[in-house]
């Protein structure tokens, strides 16, 4: 889903990179609307600055999804053609991917109609909450409730007197943290959004007030409306048979978000909350495939220690990318990359399904790609040269290097390549040679 203001540059961008591999039938864009900008509490319009015969206007909010997919008739397109589950993510959160599998297995083991990914914690966190709401007549809804909502109505339950805290015995709130991903089974999800509501959820209004009159807001607001909504118009439609649930999965592994600019980034990193920029969600990446790498696989790999990059504190080495072509799950891992150590001054980038590596001694850059056919087992090779370095460049040209900091600079790097099919070895010193 695009606005008006990522449209153009979207389809742009999937055009420069030919869809990152996937047909043209496999892509399809819907684009949401517009709304008013309100400017303050008694709903009056934002007159635009430069154009005072023309009003602010402002995307209507991420919920428009559920509406443009019946309006557009891909959800019932799904259906029609017997394809059973869609998965909604935020593009601004690669580590995300790790969590589709898990949660679908979850979503058939428990026929779940919505699957929400949750991740843990802390109480009073500025982060939306799962939680399952209660009506005196015993009919019960599971649904995200905003932080800054949660914790005055948690204080008028009986069971929550003291609000969002952490509980002793987790250390963390008992309402996992809502992070925006969502599993739907599309037989029940397209029949509710072809029902009365046409998939249009409740709209909300969250401005930040200009001073305690809270009159004026501080920049203009919008009417806006949330996807994580739609178990409001699951009950609505199915009532009593709809099944919605959540999948809680650690932060490391799913959850690292590029929402905010460096600045904001600083910001929060300062007050010890995650600084959710560019810089802190490359170096979750490489982080997560780390931690997979040392646990699956018995690796000793060696952590560097953070560096500051426009104010924020983050470790990018060693940067280990492990393609999905390589491998989708940890046991894969486990089966394919067996012992061996790396530095924390290592790059390691493998590619390729019939790749196979032991006792790998890496200390630098090291990039060993297989195409198909290809099986490759790499056994003992040790590595130790220049390597690539993140380097300061918080003034680039280029704004994909300007939003991080820094740039990669690549040294010496060993790079082992073949793509002719059959089978290759590759000894200590790097040497291929067909078996």
């Amino acid at each position: 889903m695009t606005s008006g203001d990522t449209d153009a540059p979207t389809r742009a961008l999937l055009e420069q990179e030919n869809n990152y591999g996937l047909s043209d039938s496999q892509v399809n864009i819907v684009m949401q609307d517009k709304v008013p900008a309100l400017s303050d509490s008694l709903g009056r319009l934002t007159v635009n600055k430069k154009d005072r015969w023309n009003i602010e206007t402002k995307p209507h909010g991420h919920g428009d999804v559920h509406h443009l997919l019946h309006r557009s008739g891909l959800a019932e397109q799904w259906s029609s053609s017997g394809k059973k589950w869609a998965f909604f993510f935020q593009d601004t959160n690669p580590l995300v991917i790790h969590a589709l599998l898990p949660m679908l297995g979850v979503s058939v083991d428990r026929d779940y109609d919505m699957n929400s990914l949750c991740v843990p914690r802390r109480g009073g966190e500025a982060a939306g909450a799962i939680t399952t709401l209660t009506r005196e007549n015993g009919e019960s809804l599971t649904i995200n409730v905003e932080y800054n909502q949660l914790d005055p109505m948690l204080r008028e339950s009986p069971d929550f007197k003291d609000g969002d805290v952490d509980d002793p015995a987790t250390g963390y709130s008992a309402f996992p943290g809502n992070v925006n991903n969502l599993l739907v089974k599309i037989p029940s999800y397209a029949a509710v959004l072809a029902g009365p509501d046409q998939g249009v959820v409740d709209e909300f209004v969250n401005p930040k007030y200009k001073d305690d009159t809270r009159t004026t807001f501080k920049k203009p607001t919008r009417l806006e409306c949330m996807m994580q909504d739609l178990p409001l118009l699951l009950t609505k439609q199915l009532g009593s048979e709809a099944k919605v649930g959540f999948t809680t999965m650690q932060r490391w592994l799913t959850f690292s978000p590029a929402k905010n600019d460096p600045g904001a980034g600083a910001d929060s990193a300062a007050k010890g909350s995650p600084p959710g920029s560019p810089s802190s969600a490359e170096a979750d990446f490489y982080s997560a495939y780390l931690s997979i790498l040392g646990a699956a696989s018995g690796a000793s790999i060696e952590r560097a220690e953070p560096v500051s990059k426009l104010g924020i504190p983050v470790t990018l080495m060693p940067a280990i990318v492990l393609e999905p072509s390589f491998a989708l799950t940890s046991e894969e891992v486990g089966e394919k990359f067996k012992g061996g150590k790396i530095s924390s001054r290592s790059t390691l980038v493998v590619e390729g399904a019939g790749v196979e590596i032991e006792d790998l001694e890496l200390d630098g850059a090291l990039v060993i790609k297989a195409g198909p056919g290809v099986m490759l087992s790499v056994k003992g090779l040790k590595v130790q040269n220049e390597g690539w370095a993140f380097t300061d460049d918080p003034d680039a040209p280029e704004e994909e290097i300007r939003i991080r900091g820094y740039r990669v600079t690549k040294g010496e790097t060993m790079e082992i390549v073949v793509t002719e099919p059959g089978s290759y070895t590759v000894d200590s010193t790097g040497a291929v040679q067909k078996a």
